[in-house]
This record gives structure tokens, sequence and C-alpha cells, in this order.
């Protein structure tokens, strides 16, 4: 994620993805994609293109079957 990067400019489906990936993946795991659906009671193709545009931005990366957090400069406690 490059300098500039502020999370108030995404939209709340990327922040509530985002959520759901972040409770799932603390301490450096991996949030598989029918668990960040399931957790977030959104349609597949949201979440596919909430994460697209997450993974874009770099606050979140694709690791094997799922998606872990990138690097980020705020703290969601879980």
């Amino acid at each position: 994620m490059s300098e500039g990067h502020d999370v108030q400019e995404l939209s709340d489906v990327d922040i509530h993805v985002y959520e759901a990936v972040a409770s799932q993946a603390v301490s450096g795991g991996v949030a598989g994609l029918e668990a960040v659906i399931r957790a977030t009671g959104l349609e597949d193709d949201e979440v596919r293109d909430s994460l697209a545009v997450l993974a874009n931005q770099g606050y979140v990366v694709p690791r094997g079957d799922g998606y872990g957090l990138g690097p980020h400069t705020f703290e969601v406690e879980y």
C-alpha cells in the first residue's frame, strides 16, 4: 500500500469486507472467500469486487485460497 491511501476513501462495503477479513486473518492468518461471504452477508459478486478493490489498494493480499491483511496504518480490534 503506497503512502497517501486513506481508509476513509473506502466504500462502506469495502470497509465491511475488510473488517470480515481482519476478524479472521488476525495474527497473520488467512480468511477464506466463503467465510468472508458468510461473515458479511453480501452477495458473492459484491464480496469478490470489494476484495479486488482492497487487493488493488494493498489493504488485503491473496494468500492461497484466501486473503490476508496487507500493510496498514490503522487497527481493527477484535
